[in-house]
Formats: C-alpha cells, structure tokens, sequence
C-alpha cells in the first residue's frame, strides 16, 4: 500500500513520520527504511531503522528515486516499510510527476508486498484526485 502524509511546510508531517517509522520498527518483523534528503533524522528514528540519505546516492528526480525504492526492495527480501521524507525536495518536478510516481509504486508495493509512505509538502486540494483512487491520504 502506497500512503500520502499531505499537507504545508509546519504541519507536522515529519513528526508524524518518524512516529509512523518508529510504530513500524516496534511491529514488523522485518526492516524498515527511511529515505530522506540530508541526515536530520539520525536521532528521531530509532536505530533499529535503516536511514538512507539520498544526497550521498545522488538521487534526484521521480525515476531515479523509483529506481532506488526499487532496488531496496529487490535487494533484501524483508523489507516491510519504506517511508519517504521530503518527497518534493528529492523530486523537484514536484506535483506534475507524483501520479505517476504513485501509481509505479502502488504495483511495486503489492509485488514485493511492502508499504510505501511518502510525505509530501503540498495543500491537500493540490493532488490530483485521481491518485486518491491508487493512494491512501493521511
């Protein structure tokens, strides 16, 4: 399942990220993984959680991400969550690629049976509806 944490800068969306990574961590029987750009949540995430800095892999864009995403999975089979902070700032296409971005995702969480969180800084009424019908919205 593929999970949209939507909403402006200072909402709390990171807060609830790490909240949602740790609750993770205390319940899956396998690893949890927090992509993020820079390393700010070292110390918020438990270390029980694999933290991935994107800017030390070169990452930047919707395909390279989704190939990174990827490739987590299909490199270690136990990969229960993935949790994506920052979306936007990793995407800088920003809106106008996340539909599709989603909808890759959505068919590769049901094929490695993961879930997905991605948290993007945008006004709910900004995205698309039709990813409402492919994604959960928090």
């Amino acid at each position: 399942m593929v999970t949209l944490l939507i909403g402006k800068k200072g909402t709390g969306k990171t807060k609830k990220l790490i909240a949602l990574a740790n609750e993770a961590v205390a319940a899956s029987s396998g690893n949890v993984v927090v992509v993020e750009k820079g390393s700010k949540l070292t110390y918020d995430v438990t270390h029980k959680a694999r933290l991935v800095d994107t800017e030390q892999y070169l990452i930047e864009g919707y395909d390279m991400l989704f190939g990174f995403i990827s490739g987590i999975c299909a490199g270690n089979y136990d990969v229960t969550d993935i949790l994506v902070d920052s979306t936007f700032k990793i995407c800088p296409d920003g809106i106008d690629g996340l539909e599709s971005f989603t909808k890759k995702l959505q068919t590769l969480s049901e094929t490695a049976s993961t879930n997905i969180i991605l948290l993007v800084s945008a006004d709910e009424a900004d995205i698309p509806e039709s990813i409402n019908a492919v994604c959960q919205v928090v």
